[in-house]
């Protein structure tokens, strides 16, 4: 039965998975976004305000990635009423954490609650996609996936993706560290050379392979020895006082990997349960020996995607 509000809570996500660009990502439910769609009579998309962390993001909806998803959403059903938004923003903008991903998720979710027919969360997947793409500048999957299905995701298929759960063994955790610094992920693009020598994507294949194998076989020597990211960290990672150093410091205190997330600048690592607090420690100290103060959090690998907290 649809309703007359709804409120919906899409977490974080780690992006590419160092080895996975645009293709892989993962939640991080620690942080996230909130937004209440409310239906109206006035046709349309409104966004009547923007709470939480950060309130400078536009309110002209297809100028915001909630708002665009929800338009997208709306002209796909054509329903004889329009929605209002209120967006609650949890994750700071432009820190690599998916927060223009979460948003647009957010908003597809509680919009499709109010819709006499709701649509599957695959068949929200394109118009969450969509929203991102306001942010982005181009279209791509890995953190709205993670964050609208959750655990760690493989999205291929380009215009029609196809997601596939891809199981994390027992007992790993993501640190995941924020240095206090913005970075565009429009930005972060632009920098990116369009050609990759034919010897690194070989390398980077063969990574991303062996990765996946080491996920569905839980050998995590596999994991630590495939989880490096040899095309798109080097490019960015100048771009972020402190990384390298942070990186560093993490595989010092037997992390299976770190790097990038997203489009940075936060940087994150994998470790089995008993590292975790050191390698955050370390990585913090790292960041903060560049005059880069952090925040912090360790949680379990993946979690629960997008959430319906309210409706009536």
């Amino acid at each position: 039965m649809s309703c007359n509000f709804a409120v919906a809570f899409a977490p974080a996500s780690v992006g590419n998975v160092a080895v996975g660009f645009d293709i892989l990502g993962h939640a991080f439910p620690v942080i996230g976004d909130r937004v209440r769609a409310a239906r109206s009579a006035t046709p349309g998309v409104r966004i009547t305000a923007v709470t939480g962390i950060t309130a400078e993001l536009p309110l002209a909806a297809a100028a915001n990635t909630a708002g665009r998803a929800a338009q997208s959403l709306l002209a796909g059903q054509a329903p004889d009423w329009g929605v209002d938004l209120l967006i609650e923003k949890g994750i700071p903008l432009g820190s690599g954490l998916g927060g223009s991903a979460a948003s647009a998720v957010a908003a597809a979710v509680a919009v499709n609650e109010l819709l006499d027919r709701p649509l599957s969360r695959a068949d929200l997947l394109p118009h969450a996609i969509e929203g991102e793409a306001v942010a982005s500048g181009s279209r791509h999957a890995d953190n709205v996936a993670a964050s609208l299905f959750g655990g760690l995701v493989l999205t291929v298929g380009g215009d029609a993706p196809r997601c596939t759960q891809v199981p994390v063994p027992a007992g790993i955790r993501c640190v995941l560290v924020h240095p206090h610094l913005f970075l565009s992920t429009r930005a972060a693009r632009e920098i990116l050379k369009p050609a990759v020598p034919l010897a690194d994507l070989v390398r980077q294949t063969a990574n991303l392979a062996g990765f996946l194998a080491g996920c569905y076989s839980g050998d995590l020597a596999l994991i630590r020895a495939c989880f490096e990211d040899v095309v798109i960290e080097p490019q960015r990672r100048h771009l972020i006082p402190g990384f390298d150093e942070a990186r560093r410091a993490a595989l010092a205190h037997q992390a299976l990997c770190c790097s990038i997330s997203g489009a940075g600048p936060s940087a994150f690592a994998w470790c089995e349960a008993a590292q975790a607090e050191a390698v955050r420690a370390a990585m913090c100290a790292a960041f903060a020996a560049h005059g880069q103060p952090c925040d912090h959090w360790v949680a379990p690998v993946g979690g629960e995607g997008a959430t319906v907290l309210e409706r009536g």
